[in-house]
């Protein structure tokens, strides 16, 4: 049986100050999946969904969203950036945060309803979050930060989630908190794309990996394509010293 795909890259090229940093990425990611992007620093994985999100421009290639263009499908793609990229002097509320979740579903002068503030009310209590949400979001920890962030993706009741590097400076119980959720989400069918560099937790966490140094070197179900031919053609050095 063919599996649906939620997301197809073809031909992708990227270019930055005139230098080449992805060069022609062509693969898919069926929908119901936990997807990682593997690779060493500066191997563009950053930029590839920065490029599918069309935050960075492509210089060739194109990425459909079960079949549609970006344009089409932006409102059902929930995008959790690095936590570094976030500005955390903002003064905004966790609630304000995870409401904001609510916002692709309604048009630029429109108000938002009961029922959005009850979806994100839910979100919170899904992520054990509920006692936050008046405070600002720059009083909590990195992990209780991240948890908000999820939250709010939650609350937009995407169909695909793309997460880059959710796992930095969190502590572990956090990232617990946050994968079970995650694949709770796959249960429901939703597919979930995340950068990804803890080794010792890919085949754990993802069911497809796409490894990456600024051109595709493998992708595929992670039982088959995790495997040390693989990662030391991405890496180009021996496993043990990765």
């Amino acid at each position: 049986m063919s599996l649906k795909l939620a997301i197809t890259i073809d031909q992708l090229s990227v270019y930055y100050n005139e230098q080449l940093i992805l060069d022609s990425i062509s693969c898919s990611i069926p929908q119901g999946m936990i997807a990682g992007i593997i690779g060493p620093n500066g191997a563009g994985k950053s930029t590839l969904i920065k490029s599918m999100l069309g935050f960075l421009p492509k210089r060739n290639g194109s990425v459909k969203f079960f079949g549609k263009n970006l344009k089409e499908f932006r409102k059902k793609i929930a995008y959790i950036p690095q936590r570094a990229e976030i500005d955390w002097d903002f003064p905004i509320t966790v609630f304000d945060v995870v409401l904001m979740g609510r916002y692709p579903h309604h048009s630029l002068f429109s108000f938002l309803t009961k029922d959005d503030y009850q979806k994100a009310r839910e979100a919170l209590i899904a992520i054990s979050m509920l006692e936050y949400k008046d405070s600002p979001i720059n009083s909590l920890s990195g992990g209780q930060q991240q948890r908000c962030f999820l939250a709010r993706a939650l609350c937009q009741e995407a169909e695909i989630y793309i997460f880059d590097e959710p796992f930095i400076g969190i502590d572990a119980v956090t990232e617990k908190i946050i994968m079970n959720m995650l694949k709770k989400l796959k249960q429901e069918g939703k597919t979930i794309i995340m950068v990804h560099h803890d080794f010792s937790t890919v085949t754990e966490y993802f069911d497809w990996v796409i490894l990456l140094n600024k051109k595709l070197i493998t992708s595929g179900p992670t039982a088959q394509f995790f495997s040390d031919h693989h990662i030391m053609s991405t890496y180009k050095t021996k496993v043990d010293n990765i």
